[in-house]
Parts: structure tokens; C-alpha cells; sequence
């Protein structure tokens, strides 16, 4: 055959080379921005530092001679923060600006611990201190979140929004993964306190990144009473029915399948799969399709982004019912892979359609009311699942709550207010 009969075929496959490389670099386009590579530095080191210390504060209350009960005081001192002040952190960001009140977050966080290190290196303090430092890490949350929605939109406008999402997303992902294993062996060489300090340090890191961005001076909102932002912020969230409803559906799924989940799982993969070693699969699993649903999701733009969103929600209760059914430990931790995608599909089109649709001036408080009203019930899931499933039965009680995510799922997928949202090219 004639060379020159191959240029057809050569031609056309520089032209796929070409299609494919310049699709992921727009995937990636969020990075090519100053501001977002900065942010991104201190968001990536401070989640990792995040995901190692939730291994060592476990061990240092262990270590200090706490007990199951006091764990969960511990556990409850971060939570309570963060459902009773989201509310007035998104009042702050919109108020004061994203960036100022994201300082405060990294400070408080930081500085909280920083001091736990300290008084791990000294001794073995009391749990009444473990609490009040995890209080104020809750604090710094309540404050972080809502204000994090609000500034990704000033950092990655545009079509390159929905990428900047799933990259922040794909970040806590990773970190999921990596960040227990290594302290889990930092833990068992050194002890929990030098891991705290890494902690410590990577709110360090990202405050220093916070202060490094280049943004528009924001001017101070004009005075006015505080419960007129609150107003202001309820209206916004109340006025779209998506919002609410799918809050709703998030508010009940946290009581009724996530908590339950969370509480009952290790105790039947402790009875049947194996014990800790088949749980850690199972929830390496899941972060492992949170990473690669994240990655998968950039650059996506569907052009019904809460009916995919919507659809993502399926994958859910998978691992909740293999649980049920008493499914092998590989089984459930592929369902946990399912649910972990449909996590990151779901967090990455639902944020990314929030911020499209909300006024970026009322953002960070409408972000805080749909936090506040997906997590309120979290704790009171997560204080409920154990005595429940004592007296209706493990499996019974896994099973109804991912019957009721199902249920809850295809109830939101007929309304046409889910469905009739459409994605704004910019």
C-alpha cells in the first residue's frame, strides 16, 4: 500500500490528539488562574492535615485515658458548633466579605489545634479541654463553609465554575484516601501530638494562601439589623423551590441512612466482615469514587444539572442495603464506590447550580441555610442509630434507610422544579 494512503488516518488522528488534549486542558482551566492555583495550594494542604488529625485526636483521647462514651462528647463538642453558627457565618461572609471571615475560620481553627498539640506534648489533658478545642475547630467551620461556596464563584467564574467545584471536591477525596493511612503509621511511630501538628501548620499554609490572592476590594455591606440578612438569606433559599426540597431530602437522609450508616456499619463489619481492617476498605472505597467521579466531573456542563445531580443520589444507599443483605466485604465496598461517585457527581452539579442561580451578593447565606438545614439532624441521627438498632435490629433499621433514600430520590426526580433547571452558559 502506498505511503500516502495512510495521511488520511495520520491527519485525522493529530485531529482526535488535538480535540482530547485541548478538552483536558479546558477541564482544567480553573488552575490556569493565579488566584484559584493559590487557593487551591492552601485548600488541598489544609484537607490533608484535616484528614490526618481525625486519626490522632481519636487516639489522644484513647491515649489520655478516654473512653467509647467520651469519644463521642469529643465528637459532638465539633458538630454542635458547626449546626449553631453556620447560619451567622454566612450573615459574616456576605457581610464582611468571603476572604476576612475565612481568615478568622484558619486562625481559630489553627489556633485550636495548636493548642491541643501543645498540651498533648505536656501531658494528658482532660477531656472537658479536648471538647472545648473541638468546639472552637466547629466554631471555625461554621465559619469556613459557607463563606468557601461564596469565594469559588470570585476565584473560578464562568464555565471553568463547575471544574473548580469538582477539583475542590476531588481534594477532600484524596485526602480521604491518604490522610488517615499516614497517620494512622505517623500515630503508631511518633504518637498523635506531632500529627496534630501538622494540622496545625496546614491551616498555617492555607492562611497564608488566603492571603495571597489577588481580589476586588469588597466594600462592607451598608449597616442594617442583622435579622434583615437573615431575612434576606430565607428568602433567597425559600423563594427557589429546589432548594428547599432537596435540603429536605438531605435533612432526612442524614437522620435516616448516613447516621445509621456511620454507626451501625463498623459494628456489623465487625461481626461478620472482619472488623476494622474491612471497614477501612470499605470507607477507602468510598473516597476512591469520590476521587474519581470528582476527576470525571470535570469540565461536565449536562444541560439539566440537578436531574444529574438528582440521579447521582441513587448510588447512595448501595452500601447501606449490601450491609442489610450481609453482602461479602468486596461487594460492599464496590457499593461504597457507587455511593462515593454519586456523592462527588451529586455535591459537584448541585453546588455548581446553587451558585449559578443565587445572587452572588446573598450567596454565602443561602449556602448557610441549606448546611443548616442538610446537617441539623446529622447529630441527632448519629445519637439515635445505636439504641434504635438495638431494639428494631441492625439489618432492619440499615434496610429502612436505604429504602427511604430510594424512596426520597424518586420523589425529588418527579418534581418538576428539579427538572426545569438548566444550566447558564456564561
Amino acid at each position: 500500500m502506498p505511503a500516502s494512503s495512510h495521511a488520511p488516518f495520520s491527519t485525522r488522528s493529530k485531529w482526535l490528539s488535538r480535540v482530547r488534549i485541548t478538552s483536558a486542558v479546558n477541564r482544567l482551566a480553573p488552575l490556569r488562574e493565579r488566584n484559584f492555583r493559590r487557593f487551591y495550594a492552601g485548600y488541598v494542604t489544609s484537607a490533608a492535615g484535616t484528614s490526618m488529625s481525625g486519626v490522632a485526636v481519636v487516639f489522644a483521647v484513647l491515649g489520655s485515658g478516654g473512653t467509647a462514651a467520651d469519644l463521642g462528647y469529643v465528637a459532638a463538642a465539633m458538630i454542635v458548633p458547626q449546626v449553631a453558627f453556620v447560619l451567622s457565618g454566612g450573615v459574616l461572609a456576605d457581610r464582611l466579605g468571603c476572604r476576612p471571615v475565612m481568615l478568622a475560620a484558619d486562625v481559630l481553627r489553627g489556633g485550636a489545634q495548636a493548642g491541643l498539640a501543645a498540651t498533648l506534648f505536656l501531658g494528658r489533658p482532660p477531656v472537658w479541654l479536648f471538647m472545648l478545642l473541638a468546639a472552637l475547630v466547629g466554631l471555625g467551620e461554621a465559619l469556613f463553609w459557607p463563606a468557601l461556596d461564596a469565594l469559588t464563584v470570585q476565584l473560578a467564574p464562568g464555565d471553568t465554575l463547575v471544574s473548580a467545584n469538582a477539583l475542590t471536591g476531588a481534594a477532600r477525596a484524596a485526602a480521604s484516601i491518604a490522610g488517615p493511612a499516614l497517620a494512622g503509621i505517623l500515630v503508631a511511630l511518633a504518637g498523635p501530638a506531632p500529627v496534630i501538628t501538622v494540622d496545625a501548620a496546614s491551616y498555617a499554609v492555607s492562611l497564608l494562601a488566603l492571603c495571597l490572592l489577588r481580589l476586588p476590594k469588597s466594600r462592607p455591606a451598608p449597616g442594617r439589623p442583622v435579622g434583615r440578612d437573615f431575612g434576606e438569606g430565607w428568602r433567597q433559599f425559600a423563594s427557589r423551590t429546589y432548594l428547599w426540597v432537596i435540603t429536605l431530602q438531605f435533612a432526612l437522609f442524614n437522620l435516616i441512612t448516613r447516621a445509621p450508616y456511620l454507626v451501625l456499619g463498623p459494628v456489623l463489619a465487625r461481626d461478620y466482615l472482619g472488623g476494622a481492617r474491612a471497614w477501612g476498605l470499605i470507607q477507602a472505597a468510598g473516597g476512591a469514587g469520590s476521587l474519581l467521579a470528582g476527576l470525571a466531573a470535570l469540565g461536565r456542563k449536562p444541560g439539566r444539572p440537578l436531574l444529574a445531580a438528582t440521579l447521582a443520589t441513587f448510588g447512595y444507599p448501595v452500601p447501606c442495603l449490601l450491609l442489610a443483605l450481609r453482602a461479602p466485604g468486596l461487594a460492599v465496598a464496590a457499593g461504597a464506590l457507587v455511593a462515593g461517585a454519586g456523592g462527588a457527581l451529586f455535591s459537584t452539579f448541585w453546588l455548581t447550580t446553587m451558585q449559578q442561580q443565587v445572587p452572588a451578593e446573598a450567596l454565602a447565606r443561602t449556602s448557610s441555610f441549606v448546611t443548616f438545614g442538610s446537617f441539623g439532624l446529622g447529630a441527632l441521627g448519629l445519637a439515635l442509630a445505636g439504641p434504635v438498632g438495638q431494639a428494631a435490629g441492625i439489618t432492619q433499621v440499615l434496610g429502612a434507610g436505604a429504602a427511604w433514600s430510594v424512596i426520597s430520590s424518586v420523589v425529588v426526580l418527579a418534581l418538576p422544579s428539579v427538572r426545569a433547571v438548566r444550566w447558564r452558559p456564561e
